[in-house]
């Protein structure tokens, strides 16, 4: 009899984020960011408030091996991007 494996999931990060619009040029933070799988070891970077430029850091680094597969800016003062990692 043959056995079955499964076949491994992507981690999905999905990150919502805006900038401040009374600061011309601020920068983009994290409104809201939701995983599925994991985002280890970047999930305390994901928080509300939090600087969307660390969270990226830390996703696309080499050692994490996240990369952005959809991005879409919804207004001048927001937006939001899907990052995915193969299991």
């Amino acid at each position: 009899m043959s056995q079955v494996n499964a076949v491994p999931q992507p981690d999905l990060v999905l990150i919502s984020w805006s900038r401040n619009p009374l600061v011309p040029g601020s920068a983009r933070r994290i409104v809201a960011a939701r995983v599925i799988g994991s985002a280890a070891p970047c999930r305390s970077d994901l928080r509300p408030n939090a600087l969307l430029r660390t969270a990226l850091a830390c996703l696309l680094d080499n050692d994490v091996g996240f990369k952005i597969v959809f991005r879409k800016q919804t207004s001048p003062i927001s937006g939001y991007l899907l990052l995915q990692r193969e299991g």
